[in-house]
């Protein structure tokens, strides 16, 4: 049995086939499910996961693309917690590999930009050059993980970098980047509430992100 067969046997037998409609229906009929809730999938793929420690970067990467070639959706999630897991220690090469433009939904395009991308970049800051590139590309998936990258770096989330983000993508009318906006600078507003409020007054944001940014502090 392979690895990936022997993830498979993990979460079937933590799986209920009777959830999966529901959670197949939450992503608006996209992707199919095994019916395994979170919980349940990192108790079963949780030592799966750290079983391939020793497997280094080429075979992370191996591996998350193999998960990520699987056609139910929880293949997915345990990729991005396996990068997410050895995020600190990828190359600056894997960022381009980094699996975002594939089948690609809020589910796993968050997950890997705060955990995986936002962990990769936090820990080689160069590759925010990358991020500003990102900002500006006319997939509205990248622009959320430059945006979201920083998420949870709480005093050492690059501020100034953060409002350019947003302001450079204010305008658009995409959901998914107003709400990014929105949740960006709410997280960044628990370290810097005077800093979201300053930036919020002067920036032209859609009423939705100005909803978000300021809904843990007014």
């Amino acid at each position: 049995m392979d690895r990936i067969d022997a993830l498979r046997a993990q979460l079937t037998a933590a799986a209920d086939p009777a959830r999966a409609p529901a959670m197949r229906a939450y992503m608006r009929g996209q992707f199919d499910f095994l019916g395994v809730a979170a919980p349940a999938r990192r108790k079963a793929a949780g030592p799966w996961i750290q079983s391939q420690d020793a497997a280094g970067a080429d075979g992370w990467l191996e591996l998350a693309n193999a998960l990520w070639r699987q056609p139910e959706r929880e293949f997915k999630y345990v990729s991005v917690d396996l990068q997410a897991r050895h995020a600190a220690e990828l190359p600056a090469a894997a960022l381009p590999r980094l699996l975002v433009t594939a089948k690609s939904w809020w589910d796993t395009v968050d997950g890997l930009a705060a955990w995986v991308i936002g962990g990769l970049v936090r820990g080689r800051r160069e590759l925010q050059t990358e991020m500003d590139t990102l900002a500006g590309d006319g997939g509205f998936w990248l622009r959320r993980v430059a945006i979201l990258h920083q998420l949870y770096w709480k005093r050492e989330t690059d501020a100034g970098r953060l409002f350019r983000y947003c302001s450079a993508n204010a305008a658009d009318p995409e959901f998914f980047i107003r709400k990014a906006i929105g949740w960006a600078l709410r997280e960044y507003a628990y370290t810097d509430a005077e800093a979201v409020r300053g930036f919020v007054a002067s920036a032209a944001l859609s009423p939705l992100s100005r909803r978000e940014a300021l809904k843990r502090i007014q």
